[in-house]
C-alpha cells in the first residue's frame, strides 16, 4: 500500500499495530461489544480475518497456515497464530517465487497478494477493533491516503463485492482517516 515498503515490512507493522489492540482487550465483555461493522462484536472482527485468510492462501498458492485455536475460545491466541504464519510466509525467501492464482483477480505475486488482499484488511479493521473495544482509532495517515487512492477507481467493483457497504457522506476537507472510513462503509462520528 505505502510505495517502497516490501510486504514484510508493511504487514509486520499493521499486524502489529492490530495485534497491541488484539491484546489490548481487558475481558470477556469487551469482546462482546458491537462493532462498526453491522451485526460484528469486537470478537467478530478477528474472527472475519482469521476465518477467510486461510482458504484463500491455500486454495490460491498451496499455502497451510497454522491452526491456533477458536476464536470463540481465545482470540487473541487465534489472531497470534494467524498473523505469525503469515508473517512467517512473508519473511519466507521462497515467497518471492510463489504466486496465487483466484480466478477473480488472475495470477499475483504472493507478497503482493498478500498485501493488496489481507494486509489492507487488517489495516482496515484496525480501526473496527479499536473503535468496538474503546481503543485509541487512529490510523497511519498515509496508508490511509494510498488505500484511498488505490480503492477510489474501483469503486463500482467493490461496492458490488458486497464487502462494503455505502459510503457515507463527509464534509470534503475531512482528514484522510474520516475520508477513508467513509468510503469504506464506516460512520466516523
Amino acid at each position: 500500500m505505502i510505495a517502497n515498503q516490501a510486504p514484510a515490512d508493511e504487514y509486520r507493522e499493521v499486524a502489529g499495530r492490530f495485534t497491541e489492540l488484539v491484546e489490548g482487550v481487558p475481558d470477556e465483555a469487551t469482546w462482546n461489544r458491537r462493532s462498526p461493522v453491522p451485526e460484528w462484536t469486537a470478537r467478530d472482527v478477528v474472527g472475519h480475518l482469521v476465518g477467510w485468510f486461510p482458504g484463500f492462501l491455500a486454495g490460491g498458492a498451496g499455502v497451510t497456515l497454522p491452526r491456533g485455536p477458536g476464536v470463540d475460545e481465545d482470540p487473541v491466541a487465534a489472531w497470534r497464530t494467524l498473523s505469525d504464519g503469515v508473517q512467517a510466509v512473508l519473511d519466507d525467501p521462497a515467497s518471492v517465487d510463489k504466486v496465487l492464482v483466484n480466478p477473480h483477480i488472475g495470477e499475483v505475486a504472493l507478497p503482493r497478494a498478500i498485501a493488496q488482499f489481507f494486509t489492507g484488511d487488517v489495516f482496515m479493521h484496525t480501526w473496527d477493533l479499536a473503535r468496538a473495544t474503546g481503543q485509541d482509532e487512529t490510523l497511519d495517515p498515509q496508508r490511509c491516503a494510498a488505500l484511498l487512492d488505490g480503492m477510489a477507481p474501483l469503486d463500482e467493483l467493490l461496492r458490488s463485492s458486497g464487502q462494503y457497504g455505502p459510503k457515507i457522506d463527509v464534509p470534503d476537507d475531512a482528514d484522510v482517516q474520516t475520508r477513508m472510513l467513509a468510503f469504506i462503509g464506516r460512520d466516523p462520528g
